[in-house]
């Protein structure tokens, strides 16, 4: 469904995951706007600029967002939106806030990728998420800049049945939409929500608790879902929560 698309293109985590150490994160509480499952252009904030559009090629194919770790260097998206790239990154850059063919906060190399073995080995829907290092730019990282996402991953954490926003880059439009409902579990391992409009561009776009804490990522099932208005992602569970830590450590 969240295919790629080609554009004029100038070119805190807290792991709650059992058994792990919380670590500060760097963000904001967010209220709940009403209505609920009505998809508007984002405004330009501080929380939203920490959300970009992946590019390979001068092509605008997904979103990820920066997430809070020792390092202040990494991004969260959808593992899908890796595929091919290679444990390099195949280059692939992250542009931050990205709007209106501008990059205001700068295009960012990917230098490493971090994909799970279940995506891997068979493409599990269930692994659909992953994390990528990108590198300095004149010494600064990348939060530095921006800011980072708090993660909120491993057992019982799951967010089904709250609030959560997500914001993402869809098929031609030259700004980021967000969208704010109350997640539903699909099957043991997903959760989905109703928001209009969610198509091509949007895999990896973050879903963002009401404490501003990143609890999905757009993807998992038929990578995403089969029609614009209804999206997934996998609940971060202990797979997600190793992933990170392996990517906070490298």
């Amino acid at each position: 469904m969240k295919r790629p698309i080609r554009l004029p293109f100038l070119v805190a985590v807290a792991l709650l995951a059992a058994g792990s150490v919380p670590v500060a994160a760097a963000h904001t509480r967010v209220r709940t706007p009403e209505p609920l499952g009505v998809t508007t252009t984002a405004p330009v904030s501080a929380a939203n600029a920490r959300v970009g559009v992946l590019v390979r090629g001068g092509a605008h194919y997904c979103t990820a967002s920066v997430v809070h770790s020792e390092g202040r260097d990494l991004i969260v998206t959808a593992a899908h939106c890796l595929t091919g790239s290679g444990s390099g990154g195949g280059g692939i850059e992250f542009v931050p806030g990205y709007r209106d063919g501008r990059a205001p906060f700068g295009a960012w190399v990917v230098v490493r990728t971090y994909v799970g073995d279940g995506w891997k080995g068979r493409q599990d829907e269930d692994s659909d998420v992953a994390f990528a290092r990108v590198g300095s730019r004149g010494g600064e990282d990348i939060e530095d800049l921006v800011g980072g996402n708090s993660l909120v991953a491993g057992r019982g954490l799951s967010p089904v049945g709250r609030a959560v926003t997500v914001v993402g880059y869809p098929r031609a439009r030259e700004a980021p939409v967000s969208c704010t409902n109350i997640s539903t579990a699909y099957g043991g391992s997903q959760q989905r929500i109703e928001c209009p409009g969610y198509s091509g561009g949007t895999s990896g776009s973050p879903w963002i608790d009401a404490e501003g804490r990143v609890v999905g990522v757009l993807g998992g099932f038929q990578q995403g879902g089969a029609t614009d208005d209804v999206s997934y992602s996998v609940v971060l569970g202990g797979e997600a929560a190793a992933l990170y830590g392996e990517a906070a450590a490298g």
